[in-house]
């Protein structure tokens, strides 16, 4: 099979074992460094990209898409809203709620909180709680029996298990006016959840809605609905055209604007976090200079011979680049394949890490999850590679080009 003259030589000499060790040496060094920085870079943006979608997901699971309520937080006639909702494009479940802070106690322990009042029977299309519940059911949730489904966090500041139960502090409309005590009532608990997200964990508790309809005196009036669509990045689109369309004073909010803070933060992390980073692979691919140089001094004899065989200084300069190019290939190929692999598995990883160290990398106080989970994205991986490899070509330029310069004549005088 026909190769070029020049692919054939860099190929040779990037195989070849030399005279000076030192110049292996940095060679390795150079290609070690590229490989290490691509492993780093797609490990810890799989970790970042994990990061946001574990927040999102923990987030939607106790919130919703879209949300919707009057001005004065009470809506009317909430049965016939929903229907006319659910009659909107992407919208696949409505669930009503009615949402207030209140205190709990329980021997002496006393805690804020916001409590849900919500129907068990629509808040499973719409909450992922149902599906984290530790201990009970969420479907033990039933009108008139003042149940109560507490966060593990809040279950374990207030003492409480199972079987337990609490007392609900909370003023009624006649107190605030008149001054008197606020109301009590006792709830027994019947289940925990824990979705990993401890805001919701530890100060978020589900009682069913007709027991707050009863407790609020709200008669036949809910906070609001909850709404939940095909597609999650339609939250702003189907916001924008409840708006335009129900001519009512609704307070419209969706995931987008309530977070936004949050998932800006993020990305803008990802971002410093990749040029950060990518300095790392720059100064790996620029040891590609000192490399080459050396190899060039090395060589230089044999550049020589070249010469005077009739290869132009073009090819000799492309004999270079090959070697340079094949050397980052080689460390970003290593990377590459290194990074995805701990990526993979930094959910194994880490654990027994923090077993061995006796640490803790991550607090669920300082971050709100207690868990690192990474997601490979192959467009980040992709320009990773690339962005590697023509840094790596682009190092090689220098060294190829002072190579096509060198006069036989001077290169022979000596040998």
């Amino acid at each position: 099979m026909f190769q070029p003259v020049e692919a054939f030589i860099g190929l040779r000499y990037t195989k070849a074992r030399r005279q000076s060790h030192f110049v292996s040496f940095i060679t390795f060094a150079s290609m070690f460094g590229i490989a290490l920085g691509v492993m780093v870079l797609i490990v810890v943006l799989s970790v970042m990209n994990g990061f946001e979608s574990s927040m999102r997901d923990r987030i939607l699971g106790m919130l919703s898409h879209v949300t919707i309520s009057e001005t004065d937080a009470k809506i009317e006639n909430w049965q016939q809203r929903r229907e006319a909702m659910l009659k909107r494009e992407h919208v696949v479940a409505v669930a009503p709620f009615i949402e207030r802070q209140v205190m709990l106690n329980a021997s002496g322990n006393v805690q804020g909180i916001l409590l849900e009042g919500v129907l068990p029977e629509f808040e499973e299309k719409i909450s992922t709680v149902p599906q984290h519940m530790l201990k009970g059911n969420f479907d033990d949730l039933v009108a008139g029996k003042n149940n109560i489904i507490l966060g593990s966090k809040l279950a374990k500041t207030l003492h409480v298990d199972v079987g337990d139960s609490v007392i609900l502090l909370t003023p009624n409309a006649s107190s605030l006016q008149s001054g008197e005590l606020p109301l009590l009532r006792e709830f027994n608990v019947i289940g925990m959840f824990e979705v990993d997200l401890q805001q919701y964990d530890k100060s978020t508790a589900y009682v069913h809605m007709q027991d707050a309809v009863d407790l609020f005196e709200f008669e036949q009036q809910v906070t609001g609905l909850r709404i939940q669509l095909d597609d999650l990045y339609k939250s702003t689109e189907v916001s924008q055209s409840i708006i335009a369309t129900s001519g009512e004073d609704l307070w419209i909010s969706d995931w987008t604007k309530n977070n936004t803070t949050v998932f800006k933060a993020i990305q803008l992390q990802k971002t410093m976090m990749f040029f950060i980073l990518g300095m790392i692979i720059a100064v790996a691919a620029f040891n590609l200079v000192s490399t080459l140089v050396m190899v060039v001094t090395d060589k230089e004899a044999d550049i020589a011979i070249f010469r005077t065989l009739g290869l132009t200084p073009l090819s000799v300069m492309k004999v270079f680049m090959v070697q340079g190019t094949l050397i980052g290939l080689i460390g970003v190929s290593l990377g590459v394949a290194l990074g995805v692999l701990l990526a993979w598995n930094v959910g194994t990883i880490l654990p027994w890490l923090e077993r061995l160290l006796d640490t803790r990398f991550i607090s669920a106080d300082v971050y709100g999850i207690s868990k690192i989970e990474s997601s490979i994205q192959w467009f980040d991986v992709l320009m990773i590679g690339i962005s590697a490899l023509v840094l790596s070509m682009l190092a090689t330029i220098y060294p190829a080009w002072k190579a096509s310069k060198l006069q036989p004549a001077e290169a022979l005088r000596y040998e």
